[in-house]
């Protein structure tokens, strides 16, 4: 396991993309950027992309390079010290890799999650047992420490569907194989599923199945996504762009062009529609947790 970035993500995010606008506008490639500055390509590309927090003096350095006037570069310089804040999850920073520290905060910040999953449970409905199933899975040679500490990590995230206040409004649609598939065998299936049904209970909560007999849909094409929006200000705006999380083998995306977020919200919704409503999903997650338990 490797240490992952320190910050507030939401802050990270909004001063990389801040230099960044500002280096276009200066017309610098990274690469004469980060020559310029003394600096690796890849530092350059992990501010700009919100993965590592900031020292005002580097802010300054990077506004200097760029010609920004005093007063952007003023702002841009309290923005880093903001990045310096840290969350909960960063006590667990010598497990979590850096994709998954970045994904955390914006999860944390978002106002509303809309799921497509083909294969998996989504995280934040998760059981340890089945948690601990995929995990031990993906790191095999992790020791049960660091596993039981991820599952930890997996387990305390699920506490943003039932905090008091600006809890974010959640849609799943799942394929019916995530729910036929027996993760960890029969017994850990029956209590996932349950904690399914359970979740349907919070009045944010919304899951809906994608039955086999509903042939083609779009999430065939898109596969599995996450798209997060996230609280707007007194004006209207978005603290932050929607964004797509992709979650792959060796790597994540983070997708955020406003082309991107309009085909995949068509996407979703499609999927969305296509799923049986929730009164029938109901029954057929009470139907597969009873084939589970016999």
């Amino acid at each position: 396991m490797t240490d992952g970035p320190t910050g507030s993500t939401v802050p990270r995010r909004q001063l990389g993309r801040h230099l960044r606008e500002l280096r276009n506008r200066a017309r610098l490639t990274v690469r004469t950027a980060a020559d310029k500055l003394e600096w690796s390509e890849t530092k350059l590309w992990r501010i700009e992309t919100g993965q590592t927090s900031l020292r005002s003096l580097d802010v300054e350095a990077m506004c200097r390079v760029y010609g920004a006037p005093p007063d952007v570069t003023e702002a841009l310089m309290a923005l880093a010290k903001e990045t310096k804040a840290r969350g909960w999850w960063h006590a667990y920073g010598d497990v979590i890799r850096d994709s998954l520290d970045l994904y955390i905060g914006l999860e944390e910040a978002a106002s509303q999650l809309s799921w497509y999953t083909s294969e998996l449970v989504p995280g934040l409905l998760q059981t340890p047992d089945y948690a601990r199933t995929l995990i031990r899975a993906h790191y095999p040679h992790a020791s049960e420490e660091d596993i039981e500490r991820l599952v930890q990590v997996r387990i305390a995230r699920q506490s943003l569907l039932t905090r008091g206040t600006a809890g974010p409004t959640v849609k799943v649609a799942f394929n019916e194989a995530v729910l036929r598939r027996a993760v960890g065998g029969e017994e850990v299936m029956a209590g996932q599923l349950e904690r399914l049904i359970a979740a349907t209970n919070q009045p944010n909560v919304s899951l809906r199945v994608v039955p086999f007999e509903t042939g083609f849909h779009d999430g065939l094409l898109s596969g599995p996504f996450v798209m997060m929006r996230f609280p707007t200000t007194g004006d209207g705006r978005e603290i932050e762009p929607p964004t797509v999380y992709v979650d792959g083998f060796t790597g994540a995306l983070y997708l955020d062009k406003p082309e991107e977020i309009e085909r995949y919200d068509m996407a979703f919704n499609a999927i969305w529609t296509s799923a049986r409503n929730e009164a029938r999903s109901m029954s057929f997650l009470h139907e597969a947790a009873r084939e589970f338990k016999t």
